[in-house]
């Protein structure tokens, strides 16, 4: 397996960020005369966010208002993958963040103050029809997860939920994920890395899905399904000082996300027209995407699962403290 410096030197950054913001002043986000908040007593509140389906029922609760309701703005950044957002939350960059479980952990585990506020998105459960998976293009050999042993696999950034449950969808396939190369690149850019030959296999989540699939790309893994039943992929959080600073804030991003995750789950037609608003995708292959599951809350066995298969694979120093990071 391909390991570089790059993962532990981010590690070490969030750390050295996690020390600064304990020493930092009170965010400025409730003072009215900074950028951070509206001039009608609107709080503008930043999060961190990644350009895939997960996050449509938060641009889709801007929309509809449940945000505003609340006395809420959502400024939201796009990033690769979560592992680069738990920085820009914990130095205050952003007020919340979206992340995948496993790089939450990974920071919990290493003293990043970080706890989980909201639920983010869950896998469907079903092998086969999920919003994620492992692809391989048009005409490939390989055809299971056990083929992927000495190939190259992309993901979104290493050492998160996906190289980790690609890594379980070989194990369980007989294979060796000991011998699987990762290699890191974004969501968008795995369709086109896929037809060039760049790489030989990647793990992508819609829209990235349904895009491999219209270029007459196939499924090999239901990677998210594999390590266990309705995992819980994603979740939204924020500092543990930030939490303590602005309460009052917290429960607002709380109700409205929960109300916002809740109309999502009954609004799929609105869930795919939103998309084309922060996504770069065709509005010929909306149709034919499949979409995440968005449940109230959190569901621990999957994580108590996520949290061994972190100790197997060598992501954590020590076990993380699930009671710690979870509501």
């Amino acid at each position: 397996m391909r390991c570089t410096h790059r993962t532990f030197t981010a590690l070490a950054a969030v750390v050295l960020l996690a020390a600064t913001a304990a020493c930092g002043s009170d965010s400025d986000s409730d003072n009215p005369k900074s950028p951070a908040a509206g001039g009608t007593g609107t709080t503008t509140i930043k999060v961190g966010v990644i350009p895939i389906v997960d996050v449509a029922p938060l641009y889709l609760g801007q929309r509809r208002g449940f945000y505003k309701e609340r006395g809420l703005k959502l400024e939201m950044t796009t990033a690769q993958g979560g592992a680069a957002i738990v920085p820009g939350v914990v130095s205050g960059q952003f007020q919340f963040g979206f992340s995948n479980s496993t790089s939450l952990m990974i920071a919990q585990s290493t003293g990043v103050p970080v706890k989980v506020v909201a639920n983010g998105v869950a896998s469907t459960g079903e092998q086969g029809a999920d919003f994620g998976a492992v692809v391989v293009k048009k005409g490939s050999s390989l055809k299971s997860a056990k083929d992927l042993e000495g190939k190259k696999v992309a993901v979104n950034t290493l050492k998160n939920i996906n190289e980790l449950t690609v890594r379980e969808s070989v194990r369980k396939d007989g294979g060796d994920p000991d011998k699987v190369t990762f290699v890191e690149l974004a969501f968008d850019q795995m369709p086109a890395a896929l037809t060039k030959g760049q790489i030989d296999a990647a793990q992508v989540v819609e829209p990235a899905l349904a895009t491999v699939k219209a270029q007459g790309g196939t499924e090999i893994a239901s990677n998210l399904v594999d390590p266990a039943p309705n995992l819980t992929v994603a979740m939204y959080f924020a500092s543990t000082q930030y939490l303590q600073q602005h309460p009052d804030i917290v429960k607002k991003f709380q109700a409205a996300t929960a109300e916002s995750l809740k109309y999502a789950s009954s609004h799929p037609d609105e869930v795919r027209e939103i998309l084309t608003t922060y996504t770069k995708i065709p509005r010929g292959t909306l149709d034919k995407m499949v979409l995440p599951d968005w449940p109230a809350d959190p569901n621990r066995a999957s994580l108590d699962v996520l949290a061994e298969l972190g100790q197997k694979d060598g992501l954590f120093k020590k076990s993380p403290d699930l009671n710690a990071l979870l509501p």
